[in-house]
């Protein structure tokens, strides 16, 4: 029998097992030396701004309790019955000009118009004005059209075009002030084309500049019909009802100033003109032209029981867009303005501090940096580093007394607080980055698309049935890779708590992480049919 030769096997090379060895010592070359001292720089960087938000927020909740409880609201001090009382009597209406600005809005130009049109106001003393910037010629003709209707009703109404939309809306509502008819008139109001006023608006709003002479705006807050047209415009209602309710309210009160929202509101036509008028340097032609005022002396008002109903976002690119301008314009308008805001002899040190550190710096730039790279960067980073330590008072408990202060202004959604958390979390990526691009000046610094409105309030009155079916659509307009991402990144974390930690703050970073998921493949929002 021959004799065999039995060879010992090669023993196999798992290319897998090498490169995650590798990964691994490379990982622990660089942690220790280089990413701890990162990180934990980071960290007191966001714990600091994380304090900053909180004692802002807290500063606002103590002076709106101070303002409702001892019924020290600004406006209430106007004794409007007698202005209304000597206006019937001597007949001294001043005369007043409504601007409309429009872009293509095609499903609600006939709200706007017809709502602006049924202002009680004396008609001789009362100019509507559309500034229709459409690029959309049969739509400009059915504009046309609708204001020629309202014109043989007798009311007054200016139909303005222009060739060029140099400025988008600052130009345009800039160019309406430089019409020959304007000369005479004394107060201009500003409504966007989707806000529907009251008929009463002018009598709630006009009597307190005709009052004050210091007064150069008068600000009503927004009432949103489409509210409850889905979960994203439930979410988006909470931030907007706190800003009503205390932000407006707490600048109104102590130091007469707070931002133009840029519509529903009053102006004194002497004011625009001291401020330097309508600029479009910054996507926040309305926060410009309101700071500016400020520091010529000029006072403001904030009306918080007059509301005039709008409609919000309900698609998320339409969202996405007006967040972004919102975000990046006044990061933008403080880079720009800062030097001048400090040197200004003319307005108290108090309300310097006021609109640079406290308006600008905290609630237009912190409060998404801390959001972002803070919630959703650092603090899920210290699972994976874990020589640096996460207070947890700061990571807990200041975030939940800010979260819950801000939700006291719509209690109607506090069943909604654990999503309206992860949402925020992941619009705090757009904001932030939004904010970056305004402070260096970079591409996108002055994008300006025009949110679009779908007519809600419009479907509603004739009750015309919602669309059911999801539409197809290119993948490229509903996959946004960002939150793919970071919902990656959050995953990964997450299952490394699973395995490593004792805590259970994956569940935290599982929540998180599916929620950019799902906002990350387009599943947020009105699905419109194309």
């Amino acid at each position: 029998m021959r004799n065999s030769v039995f060879l010992e096997p090669e023993p196999e090379v798992n290319l897998y097992d090498d490169t995650g060895r590798s990964l691994s010592q490379a990982w622990d070359r660089i942690r220790v030396p280089i990413i701890v001292p990162i990180l934990r720089f980071a960290l007191y960087v966001c714990i600091a701004m994380s304090v900053m938000r909180f004692i802002e927020r807290v500063y606002m909740a103590i002076v709106i309790g101070c303002v409702k409880c001892l019924g020290r609201k600004r406006y209430t001090k106007y004794n409007l019955d007698a202005i209304k009382e000597d206006l019937e009597q001597n007949r001294n209406y001043p005369m007043v000009l409504v601007q409309i600005p429009m872009f293509n809005e095609k499903e609600v130009y006939k709200l706007s118009i017809g709502a602006a049109c049924g202002l009680s106001w004396p008609s001789d003393r009362l100019i509507v004005q559309v500034l229709d910037d459409s690029t959309n010629e049969v739509l400009r003709a059915l504009v046309e059209l609708e204001c020629q209707r309202w014109i043989e009703k007798g009311v007054n109404v200016k139909y303005e075009t222009r060739n060029n939309r140099n400025g988008y809306k600052a130009g345009a509502l800039r160019d309406g002030l430089k019409k020959p008819y304007v000369e005479d008139c004394e107060f201009v109001v500003i409504f966007d084309a989707d806000f529907q006023p009251e008929e009463d608006f002018l009598w709630r709003t006009v009597p307190y500049l005709l009052e004050n002479p210091e007064l150069a705006l008068v600000q009503a807050r927004w009432k949103f019909v489409n509210a409850n047209e889905c979960l994203m415009t439930r979410l988006q209602e909470m931030p907007l009802d706190y800003h009503f309710s205390v932000e407006q309210e707490v600048g109104s009160s102590t130091c007469s100033f707070f931002g133009f929202n840029g519509t529903a509101g009053v102006w004194r036509i002497q004011a625009v003109s001291d401020a330097g008028g309508w600029k479009d340097r910054t996507t926040v032609e309305d926060m410009d032209l309101a700071v500016r005022a400020s520091l010529k002396g000029w006072k403001f008002i904030f009306v918080g029981d007059l509301s005039v109903k709008n409609e919000l976002p309900s698609t998320f690119k339409a969202y996405r867009f007006q967040q972004h301008r919102w975000s990046c314009g006044p990061a933008n308008l403080f880079r720009k303005m800062f030097k001048e805001i400090l040197l200004c002899e003319r307005v108290s040190i108090w309300k310097k501090f006021h609109v640079i550190y406290a308006f600008s710096f905290v609630r237009k730039i912190v409060a998404h940096w801390v959001t972002f790279f803070f919630y959703c960067i650092v603090i899920p980073a210290t699972i994976l580093v874990p020589e640096v330590h996460l207070p947890k008072p700061i990571a807990v408990y200041l975030p939940a007394t800010i979260t819950l202060l801000n939700a006291a202004s719509t209690p109607r959604s506090l069943h909604l607080l654990v999503f309206w958390i992860l949402f925020e979390n992941v619009m705090s990526l757009h904001r932030s980055k939004a904010a970056i691009i305004g402070l260096l000046e970079a591409s996108r610094v002055n994008e300006w698309i025009v949110t679009e409105k779908l007519g809600n309030a419009l479907k509603q009155k004739y009750s015309i049935p919602k669309v059911s079916k999801r539409p197809r659509s290119r993948i490229a307009e509903r996959i946004h890779f960002l939150e793919l991402i970071m919902g990656m990144y959050m995953l990964h974390c997450a299952f490394y708590n699973m395995i490593f930690a004792n805590d259970h703050f994956f569940i935290y970073l599982l929540l998180q992480a599916g929620a950019f998921f799902i906002i990350g493949l387009g599943y947020i929002g009105t699905i419109v049919p194309t």
